[in-house]
This record gives structure tokens, sequence and C-alpha cells, in this order.
């Protein structure tokens, strides 16, 4: 009978640290299929604002478009203000500085218009970059508290200098619009021009947001 109750009692812990092993490896499944939830949901919600209808086509051109109301600004004011904010991007480091610069600036009529090259970098790493150069227009037409900005003429010039390649050179109409950008149900960016999808139009929204922010109206 000893020997009995003797081989419970060591049985008890075993039991015991079984259970704490079952309970810990539930728990880790658990946090594994929370974890995975969520980069899902995230993912998904990022990839959101780069899908259907986020490059828009205005006669069969790439055109962003950024049309404000801005209260309490004068023409002048207005242009004063979008002018500095193209002087400051053409000034940026990424910047092709031979090629980059105001091309119209024209205040009486109120017209403003920058070309634009720079490096659009994709990833950066120690030993790893990859970037394109980006061609664009940026053209202002400003009146008494109003401003249409648009963002168009845009192109891509990729791995132009790599001895090893021909490289690329292409027009976003032919690379980044929902035909091309994206995959066939239009669910996913493409494996290959989904990049330069997506980081045009986050150098879109990082270009109107400045503006927005200087004239103190919502983007």
């Amino acid at each position: 009978m000893k020997k009995i109750l003797f081989a419970i009692m060591m049985l008890v812990p075993l039991m015991g640290m079984a259970q704490n092993s079952l309970d810990n490896s539930q728990d880790k499944a658990k946090q594994n299929t929370q974890r995975r939830a969520l980069f899902e949901k995230k993912h998904k919600t990022v990839e959101a604002k780069y899908l259907a209808g986020a490059v828009p086509e205005v006669d069969g051109k790439v055109v962003f478009t950024l049309d404000k109301d801005v209260p309490g600004m004068s023409a002048d004011q207005i242009y004063d203000k979008v002018r500095t904010v193209m002087e400051n991007i053409i000034a940026q480091p990424n910047q092709i500085k031979e090629v980059s610069k105001i091309a119209i600036d024209d205040k009486a009529s109120h017209t403003l218009g920058a070309r634009i090259s720079e490096w659009l970098v994709f990833k950066k790493k120690a030993f790893n970059l990859d970037q394109t150069v980006f061609n664009y227009s940026l053209i202002a037409k400003v009146s008494d508290g109003h401003l249409h900005l648009t963002m168009e003429r845009m192109g891509y010039q990729y791995e132009m200098e790599r001895p090893d390649t021909q490289g690329m050179e292409t027009k976003a109409e032919d690379w980044i619009t929902d035909k091309w950008g994206l995959n066939k149900k239009g669910s996913k960016l493409a494996k290959y021009s989904g990049k330069f999808r997506s980081k045009t139009i986050d150098r879109k929204d990082s270009i109107f947001q400045r503006v927005c922010q200087v004239l103190n109206v919502a983007y």
C-alpha cells in the first residue's frame, strides 16, 4: 500500500508538469494565431490605400489632383506658399540637381510649374539599395481662396545606370495604373510594378500633405 501511495505521489508532479506544458503550448499557439491575424489585418489595411482607384486617370493620363479651398488667403499668398514648397522639394538631397527646377513662375497669372527628377527609394539596406529615378511635374493654378495642384507627366528610369542590365524606362500610364500595378483580381499590388505604384502614391501624399500644411487646410 505504501508503495502505491509513493508511486501516486511521484506521478502528481509529473502530471502537473505535463499539464503546464500543455497549457503553455496552447497559450503559444493562441498568441501565434493572434499575431498572425493582427499582421494580416494590418497588411490588408495598409494595402487598401494602394488598390483600385488609387491611381486616377484623366484622358488616359495618370494625374493626381489636389483641389482645395483656402479661406482667407489671397492668390498672391497661396502662390508664395506653394512656391516655397516647390523650392524645398527641389532642395532635397534625393533630387537630381541638374534637372529639377521651377519651370513656370508666372505670378501675374498665378501659375506655377516645377519639373522634378528625383531618386525614389524602394529598399535601403547595408548592401542593397533598390531605387528608381522618378520624373514628374507639379502644376499649380491659384486664385483668391483656392488652389488647384496636379502631379502629372510621371515616368521612371529604373536601373539605367547598372552595367549588367539594360534597365527600364517607362511611363506611369504603362506601369502603375490599375491595369498594370495590380494583380488580375485587383486585390494585391502587382509583383514587379506594385512597388512603383505604392511608392508613387506615398510620394504624392507626402507632397500634398506638405502643401496643405503650409496653407493650413486638411488633406
